[in-house]
């Protein structure tokens, strides 16, 4: 009969691609108990997002039964935590705090924001979407969200929800129309943003996804000098204008010490709806050119397509609108890698804390 040590041993062989750590070591193997022919166990995996979680199911299965028993598998997903933080800080039951920033408008920022939080969400992360672009809000027109907000028993904000989204946005404090212009200095901004981090009922979350103003102003300062950010996300399309201005957003987050998970190139290329071939408009990049300049892994390129616009102006995203399309899968496997790298992050920061205490 096949103990439980020869089974862990077995298991100590299969890694995280992502962690790079074997699975017994990162604690997934969870309530192994042998009866029989039958080792049941639970695989805990680091984030329902991740890519490889197929691939470690399988390589699981295959060694236990290399040992000639059965495996009965419960498989669950834990997402880390890649913030430090205690009870009594600032949202304190989130678990990670992702910035989508980029140095310039128009580069598409508030629609990566938007559909990365869709598609985290659809893999049963608990998500929040916070739109930190006070002058412009863009996100409850994208969400078809109207102005209108609630106070708990807590005298606290209740973020309007919609497909299991949290959300928060200056566009839903104020009403709609071109006569409703805010004009504040960079304190007032400072001082509402704040606001929407401590006054907001955020509740449980696995992700807040933060989606920031252009450019490496007050809302960006003001954000990493209020909580403990996991990392940033920095969006850009093809031209080196935009990529010049993003890459000096991302120097910006290095030197507040912050992440930088990786970028996302907006608008990579156009599909024509007749033939299908594709096109780069705004200019060529790859890869390596930005990984170069960034140094951070390109997550995933997004292209253009006019059913994206669309879905934004109707409050319907394109992870909504056309879930199926290759737009909306662009998408998919960008949250999958931000998932994948915020495991990553977490994983290094809990070792660190682990060494200091040591």
């Amino acid at each position: 009969m096949v103990t439980v040590d020869e089974v862990m041993n077995a298991l100590r062989s299969v890694k995280d691609p992502e962690l790079n750590k074997d699975i017994v070591s990162m604690g997934m193997i969870k309530d192994l108990s042998i009866d029989g022919n039958k080792v049941a166990f639970t695989l805990e995996l680091t984030t329902p997002a991740c890519p490889y979680n197929s691939d470690i199911e399988q390589e699981v299965r295959e060694k236990v039964k290399a040992l000639g028993v059965e495996p009965v598998i419960k498989v669950t997903a834990r997402v880390m935590e890649g913030r430090a933080v205690n009870a009594s800080e600032i949202l304190a039951g989130v678990k990670n705090v992702i910035a989508v920033a980029s140095g310039k408008g128009g580069v598409g920022k508030s629609t990566v924001a938007v559909n990365l939080a869709y598609a985290l969400a659809s893999t049963g992360a608990r998500v929040g979407l916070l739109d930190a672009d006070i002058y412009g809000p863009s996100v409850p027109l994208m969400l078809g969200l109207s102005p209108g907000l609630m106070v708990n028993s807590e005298n606290k904000i209740v973020p309007q929800e919609v497909h299991g989204i949290k959300v928060m946005s200056m566009g839903l404090v104020t009403t709609r129309g071109e006569e409703n212009v805010g004009i504040w200095r960079g304190p007032i901004i400072s001082g509402i943003i704040k606001q929407f981090l401590t006054d907001v009922d955020w509740g449980e979350l696995d992700y807040l996804i933060v989606d920031l103003p252009p450019g490496t102003g007050d809302a960006p300062l003001t954000l990493a000098q209020t909580i403990p950010i996991t990392g940033v996300v920095i969006v850009t399309t093809p031209q080196d204008v935009a990529m010049n201005i993003a890459r000096k957003s991302a120097l910006m987050f290095r030197k507040l010490n912050i992440p930088i998970i990786g970028v996302v190139e907006n608008m990579s290329y156009f599909i024509c709806p007749h033939c299908s071939k594709e096109s780069k408009v705004f200019g060529y990049s790859s890869e390596e050119k930005i990984e170069e300049r960034f140094g951070a892994p390109l997550l995933g390129e997004i292209p253009l397509h006019t059913s994206i616009m669309e879905g934004g102006e109707t409050g319907r995203p394109i992870m909504l609108l056309e879930p199926e399309s290759p737009y909306a899968r662009a998408v998919e496997i960008i949250a999958r890698r931000v998932a994948g790298r915020v495991s990553v992050i977490a994983a290094e920061m809990q070792q660190d804390a682990s060494l200091i205490q040591q």
